[in-house]
């Protein structure tokens, strides 16, 4: 035991003395959670909408107030013929470009109707969607407060007309992320990416290295059996591991504003579930490759391009090919972000994961026997 504890303490001493290592294991993650959820947003922001007011009425001016006083959406700048629409949009001096028809104000008192035109840059829909429907929900507004009798023209009350949509209007309630930040489904992404890098990819490179320095053999040659040395190497990382776990969620709660809804032990089981799977999966790696820029490469590449893209963390799995959901299914991020998300914001108890969490269980058994077969393999 005490050699055993001898090995922990000189892969620590190891770690801690390399000035880089420590960069990428601590603060590395802080920098890539304050990133995430700052910087990497899909929440609509600094909108830029021109108007083009042909009627020129109270009714209008007044719906452009709304628009300027909205926290997302902006007035750019007041256009006056058509012909200026192009020219905005290639100098990119707008995102949106509204128009009232002519004689707004007298088409709603008399017919009850009137038109008003969005033009969005449709070079990014998606962004050009989430435009429209932002600048669509203030023009909604607008109109139930124009049926309600709620605006103002001088200093008389314009009476309720006949109503632009359909007199029904849906009230909409959003759960568990009501104000739709983007952090919500982030965090959990990167805390995935997080530990495979930290645990899959150094504990990898770590035992790469020795048998690239040829110091391996020294090691195995020791009293200590085979299988220890290779847990000592790990248990390090499964430490520094939880040390950004704490970080993590602090960060989360402290700073981006992201709940812990469910049970925080739960959280952390689960967490711990995934580390070990990740340093099972770079035990593996370890196995099958001869440098350390091998072992970076089948880490980089083969395993965090995959998770960014096909776990879940950036794009909805239900949206993509089948194949694609097929292939996510062999991905322990997906799983654990999957639990992540109902535990930590929908709030459901452990039990409610369950399948989560036993097949990341079976995912981190299988990936265990497999490396210390192929390890012990290689030993003879």
């Amino acid at each position: 035991m005490k050699q055993f504890l001898a090995f922990v303490i000189k892969e620590f001493h190891h770690i801690l003395r390399d000035r880089r290592t420590i960069l990428i294991l601590l603060i590395m993650p802080i920098i890539q959670i304050i990133l995430f959820g700052f910087a990497v947003t899909t929440e609509v922001k600094n909108v830029r909408v021109s108007i083009l007011d042909h009627s020129k009425d109270d009714i209008t001016q007044n719906i452009i107030q709304q628009i300027n006083a909205n926290e997302y959406l902006s007035i750019s700048e007041y256009i006056y013929t058509t012909d200026e629409i192009d020219e905005i949009f290639r100098k990119n001096k707008t995102d949106l470009v509204l128009i009232f028809s002519d004689h707004f104000d007298n088409d709603l008192r008399h017919s009850g109707q009137a038109s008003v035109q969005i033009i969005a840059d449709g070079t990014d829909p998606n962004m050009a969607t989430m435009y429209v429907t932002y600048l669509t929900n203030i023009l909604l507004s607008a109109q139930q407060n124009l049926n309600s009798g709620k605006i103002l023209s001088g200093k008389f009350s314009i009476q309720p007309v006949v109503k632009l949509l359909a007199s029904v209007a849906p009230a909409t309630r959003v759960l568990y992320n009501p104000q739709m930040k983007s952090s919500y489904n982030f965090v959990p992404g990167i805390m995935g990416l997080i530990f495979i890098l930290i645990c899959a990819m150094m504990t990898s490179i770590s035992i790469v290295r020795e048998k690239e320095t040829g110091t391996m053999e020294v090691l195995l040659v020791s009293p200590v059996k085979p299988i220890f040395i290779i847990f000592a190497k790990m248990i390090p990382y499964f430490a520094l591991s939880c040390i950004n776990l704490t970080s993590i969620l602090l960060l989360s709660v402290y700073v981006l504003d992201v709940p812990i809804t469910g049970n925080v032990f739960s959280l952390i089981f689960i967490s711990l579930l995934f580390i070990i799977v990740s340093l099972s999966l770079g035990l593996l790696i370890s196995t099958v490759t001869q440098t350390q820029v091998a072992a970076m490469l089948a880490s980089g590449m083969v395993l965090i391009m995959p998770i960014m893209v096909l776990s879940g963390m950036m794009f909805p799995i239900e949206s993509m090919p089948h194949i694609l959901q097929t292939i996510s299914c062999i991905l322990p991020a997906r799983w654990y972000i999957i639990s992540i998300k109902k535990i930590m914001i929908e709030g459901l108890s452990i039990f409610m994961v369950w399948k989560e969490v036993c097949i990341l269980f079976s995912m981190g058994i299988i990936l265990i026997i497999i490396s210390l077969k192929k390890f012990n393999n290689r030993l003879e």
